[in-house]
């Protein structure tokens, strides 16, 4: 009779114990879900942003080809046009470019887009990555 009320006694934390797991299991799951569609939310392209007039995509894709230099002129040329959010991607994007040979241009014009760049737009993310190593 004692090895029965054993034998039930360890299945019975067996099962308590198997059900806490899969408990722990569900949970981290569902957290996991919720910040891989944070992540979602959060990776916007460029193209996808407003800010850009119709006219000037392909001049940008064009600016975008020719490297640093030819992004500098495109922001130049039509930096009064745009607006943001686009016009500071396209800022993101130029630093990035420039960083290599011209590392104060590159934090000076981040330093610009981090001033005017507020945590509820879409290009907040993007700042925030980049800001540890432009600061």
């Amino acid at each position: 009779m004692k090895a029965v009320i054993a034998i039930l006694i360890i299945a019975g934390a067996a099962f308590g114990g198997w059900q806490i797991y899969s408990y722990w299991i569900d949970i981290r799951g569902k957290e996991k879900a919720k910040v891989q569609a944070v992540e979602a939310k959060s990776s916007v392209t460029g193209a996808e942003l407003a800010g850009l007039p119709a006219g000037l995509e392909g001049q940008l894709q064009a600016a975008q080809q020719q490297g640093a230099a030819g992004l500098r002129q495109f922001l130049v040329r039509y930096g009064k046009t745009m607006s943001d959010p686009r016009l500071a991607w396209i800022e993101l994007d130029f630093v990035v470019l420039v960083a290599q040979k011209n590392p104060a241009e590159a934090k000076k014009v981040f330093k610009r887009v981090k001033q005017r760049t507020l945590p509820t737009s879409p290009v907040y993310p993007r700042m925030k990555q980049l800001e540890k190593t432009y600061q």
